[in-house]
């Protein structure tokens, strides 16, 4: 049998497989609040079963458009911008052929990603405050007048992705800089050899080698369509901005915790999965079909 000649290695994942059961599989009995009204004395099973009222009552609501729109804006306005990023940055790498140089310049792209979150945001309402911030003063003086970046509902977007990509990208590259570490030194001293420049070498030897790698992170991003991270936008959010920055995530909080209507933040919560789980089948099946990569 397989799992007895294998057994050292279902050992080794044996950790994950009941982090996986205790974190992600055993909650999902909770799902039944989203079918119920949920009432703290009877428990998760107590309330009255009530189906879909909830869902119904979240696609009929007058946020419903608005949160949809704007889940959705800063989505894939992140993952079409900020997806190639990482690819671009790996390749740029990948030129660099003096080891030093290149290990300080992985180094300096990587220290972004630990940054915290709150970190983040703090500075970014530092570097751009329109009386003390840099980027406000520098603005002011190209005539652009005192402009309160984060309370514009016209930047909200481009400085939610353009930071994200600042801070991620460089650790994003490093899966593409790993499989780029797999190329066969040959190749590239035989595209010289046939008189290949750098570009040629990039698009005929680096992309096919990462192409399997980009189309699964693809695919895999495609999970998380309208799964807009909670922090930064809510840590970011503001009564100016509140138009375009209110999403999913931060409704769901302000709904469940806040107003304290457990059942209906659950089918939110719920609906939004859902709808990402049907991107991810969606795009796996694309992907299955036409370059026949997949992850099942």
């Amino acid at each position: 049998m397989e799992f007895v000649r294998d057994y050292q290695l279902w050992l080794m994942i044996l950790p994950a497989i009941v982090v996986i059961i205790l974190f992600n599989y055993i909650p999902m009995y909770g799902i039944q609040l989203a079918f119920r009204d949920y009432d703290f004395t009877k428990g998760l099973t107590g309330g009255e079963w009530r189906g879909l009222f909830y869902f119904k009552q979240f696609i009929d609501s007058y946020m419903f458009a608005d949160l949809m729109k704007n889940t959705i804006i800063i989505s894939l306005a992140t993952i079409v911008l900020g997806f190639p990023a990482p690819i671009l940055l790996a390749l740029l790498i990948n030129q660099v052929r003096w080891k030093r140089a290149k290990k300080t310049l992985q180094t300096t792209v990587y220290l972004p990603h630990f940054i915290s979150i709150v970190v983040m945001v703090g500075l970014m309402n530092v570097l751009l405050s329109p009386n003390s911030g840099i980027i406000g003063h520098l603005l002011s003086s190209l005539g652009m007048g005192d402009i309160n970046v984060l309370a514009s509902t016209n930047s909200f977007v481009p400085v939610y992705v353009l930071s994200d990509i600042w801070q991620h990208c460089g650790w994003n590259s490093i899966i593409y800089l790993a499989a780029l570490s797999t190329v066969d030194p040959q190749l590239y001293d035989s595209s010289k050899i046939d008189g290949a420049n750098r570009w040629q070498t990039i698009r005929h030897i680096d992309l096919p080698a990462i192409l399997p790698t980009i189309i699964i992170l693809l695919v895999l991003s495609m999970g998380s369509v309208l799964g807009t991270g909670f922090e930064k936008v809510f840590l970011m959010q503001n009564s100016l901005n509140l138009p375009v920055s209110e999403v999913i995530a931060t409704y769901v909080y302000k709904i469940g915790i806040i107003s304290n209507q457990i059942s209906y933040s659950s089918a939110i919560g719920l609906f939004n999965t859902l709808i990402n789980f049907i991107f991810l089948f969606a795009a796996n099946a694309i992907s299955r079909r036409v370059a026949n990569i997949s992850l099942w």
